[in-house]
């Protein structure tokens, strides 16, 4: 395809050599001075006749190019008022150069010359939108320095009092230079989306709730059927025996020990943070447990490398979780085994391992492990481990559960160590 340049030096090299080569050609042939004056009209004529011809194709090459190029606005003008999202092309400078109708309608530009006018400057127009266009210069001068494509989310009040949420996207355009050369924003609208969303989130906890609900009834209802059989019982036989007694107060201490669970779990409950040394929470739970081992035939090895581990946070929390994982490691042991507490220090941060030689967890159960109400023991409430886990992340640490059937299960712990120096810790 021809550019102007090369037309007009086409059309330069024509009429040199046209001129050359025909003057030359006459030079060598002589004829008479009537025959000469009418080659030379000749000459003139054919030139004449060929620059018309070359101009006539010219003329039609640009009026076809010039009939595609509006052909492919008008289609690409169709084709971006068509989109039910927001489009808009701004130069270098931020001005705008064109927007569709969803845009122009959308901040109520409809009866606005818009072009050449910055976002600043359509704030002015539309007062109602001036903070949504104060908050595009922002986001566009973040999508210019970055050089890239960028995405977020935009939201802004609309005149009828709705919240509009937009997933914009910007791609920034530069010339060869590196100078800028123009902004696209393209615009989806997911209002409907996020309050879908949302509606979803809300179900969902609803759902949850139904299901803590339906759990504690169940675990609670036990207890209390005992409870009121063994009172019944009491008032039929006149009769107050200690067993009767015992047993009802250890139902009661059941539903006790079920309430103060669900509270940790209900909401964030007013702790003792304060810097303490692990390894005397690990001592104290090793020596409430160690008689409960021995009977069980359980020996606990211990390999501490981190003695002088400091933690922040409750340490009646971290006791508590200590005392629900070896517990329950010591309770897979029916027939007994080896109980193995490792620790050590890696990067600020101290990992313990508990790790049993009991019956193991099938990968199925392993699963849902940590759900609420979801238990392995006859007796269990399913919320040791539940708890155990949200203690753990309230102190920023990890809780991970490998198990094999038959070959034991392993606790995997971690927490930040506390940075400041033992000796400003214990003032």
């Amino acid at each position: 395809m021809f550019t102007k340049q090369k037309a007009v030096v086409v059309y330069f090299l024509f009429s040199i050599s046209w001129i050359v080569l025909t003057d030359i050609l006459a030079h060598f042939i002589h004829f008479d001075r009537s025959i000469q004056i009418v080659v030379s009209i000749g000459k003139g004529g054919i030139f004449v006749l060929l620059s018309a011809v070359y101009l006539y194709q010219m003329l039609k090459k640009s009026e076809r190019l010039k009939k595609t190029a509006k052909d492919e606005q008008q289609l690409s003008t169709l084709l971006i008022n068509s989109m039910p999202d927001f489009v808009c092309f701004k130069d270098g400078e931020g001005r705008w150069l064109r927007v569709n109708d969803f845009g122009r309608k959308l901040y109520h530009l409809e009866d606005v010359d818009y072009f050449g006018k910055t976002d600043l400057d359509l704030g002015e127009i539309v007062p109602f939108f001036k903070e949504a266009f104060a908050y595009c210069v922002k986001t566009d001068e973040e999508a210019w320095e970055k050089g890239t494509m960028t995405r977020s989310e935009e939201s802004f009040p609309t005149p009828n009092g709705e919240i509009k949420t937009f997933d914009v996207i910007k791609v920034p355009l530069f010339h060869e230079n590196g100078e800028r050369k123009g902004l696209l924003t393209i615009g989806r609208d997911i209002t409907q989306q996020k309050l879908a969303e949302t509606l979803l989130l809300k179900k969902e906890k609803l759902s949850v709730l139904g299901e803590l609900a339906a759990g504690i009834a169940h675990e609670i209802r036990n207890p209390l059927t005992s409870i009121k059989g063994f009172m019944q019982m009491m008032r039929e036989t006149k009769e107050v025996k200690e067993a009767y007694t015992d047993i009802i107060l250890d139902e009661l201490e059941r539903i006790n020990q079920i309430v103060s669970e669900l509270l940790v779990l209900a909401k964030p409950q007013s702790h003792c943070y304060k810097p303490f040394l692990l390894s005397d929470a690990i001592d104290y739970v090793v020596h409430l447990i160690s008689h409960e081992a021995t009977l069980n035939n359980v020996n606990i090895l211990i390999n501490n490398k981190a003695s002088h581990a400091f933690i922040y946070g409750d340490k009646n929390q971290i006791i508590q979780v200590f005392i629900n994982i070896m517990k329950n490691a010591i309770e897979a042991m029916p027939e007994g085994g080896m109980l193995d507490l490792r620790v050590w220090e890696e990067e600020n941060v101290v990992h313990i391992v508990i790790a049993d030689t009991g019956v193991g967890i099938s990968k199925e159960r392993l699963e849902k492990i940590g759900e609420p109400f979801f238990t392995l023991k006859e007796k269990g409430m399913g919320l040791g481990l539940t708890t155990s886990t949200k203690i753990i992340q309230e102190h920023k640490g990890t809780l991970k559960i490998e198990s094999e059937l038959g070959k034991g299960t392993t606790v995997y712990l971690s927490l930040p160590i506390y940075k400041h120096t033992q000796e400003a810790d214990l003032k």
